[in-house]
């Protein structure tokens, strides 16, 4: 029987796009993905629900090329969207190749690749103990994947938003141009917002602080730690309004 004693009950974890791919490279990379989904296993081996929000910047990304002129923003970010849902398909399967079930919803209606993201069967297939998989973004233009996070994790009741980096925190400056940059423990939501800290979009930081709803940003790549952080060990670095 799975653990069911862990710190969170329902999780929200936000994937880029990039962690689909080798470092400094594009597309989906096998390996990657397997190691994601692993980890994905594992957490959902403790008896924790889990859905996973996905990004698309290894496919495209809508806001870049839409700078470059000639594609409007709004169909910029329609195609990235479909990037995430590429991202979403592969994680589904290989979940399944894992022998964890999985449900693709996405905000785009594409009926013959993914079923449409309906907030009470999302809920219905956490409960049964299914990955929810969440795919093109809030099916909006001009919101990000991280906005998505925030607002997904509010409509599914999730305890905290996983917010999983290549780092083991939030920095007060890119620790890689700055060797004397400081990771956090805790931060408030108003320091994050008032130092302009790297974490996510302003949007979903607000949006995580009107609902405190807390933001945990950790290292996924580190083997086990999102079972960890499920479990309640203090890892990474965890924003809230206290």
């Amino acid at each position: 029987m799975p653990n069911t004693n862990t710190a969170y009950r329902r999780v929200l974890l936000k994937l880029s796009g990039e962690s689909f791919c080798a470092p400094g490279g594009a597309g989906i990379d096998a390996h990657e993905l397997a190691l994601i989904a692993g980890e994905i296993k594992s957490a959902v081996e403790t008896g924790a629900e889990v859905a996973v929000v996905v990004g698309g910047g290894n496919i495209i990304r809508g806001a870049a090329l839409a700078s470059v002129g000639h594609i409007p923003r709004a169909t910029a970010d329609h195609m990235g969207m479909l990037g995430t849902l590429i991202n979403g398909l592969a994680l589904k399967e290989m979940l399944g190749t894992l022998g964890l079930p999985a449900r693709c919803m996405t905000a785009i209606e594409i009926n013959a690749v993914a079923e449409p993201f309906i907030r009470g069967r999302a809920i219905r297939h956490l409960e049964k103990g299914n990955v929810v998989v969440l795919a093109a973004g809030t099916g909006n233009p001009f919101f990000t994947t991280d906005t998505c996070a925030a607002l997904r994790a509010t409509e599914l009741e999730c305890e905290i938003v996983l917010k999983a980096t290549k780092v083991d925190g939030v920095y007060s400056s890119d620790p890689k141009s700055n060797p004397d940059a400081t990771r956090y423990q805790r931060l408030t939501f108003s320091e994050a917002i008032a130092k302009r800290l790297a974490v996510m979009d302003m949007t979903a930081l607000a949006m995580c602080q009107e609902q405190n709803l807390p933001v945990l940003v950790f290292d996924f790549k580190k083997s086990g730690n999102i079972r960890r952080v499920i479990e309640g060990e203090d890892i990474g670095t965890l924003i809230s309004n206290e």
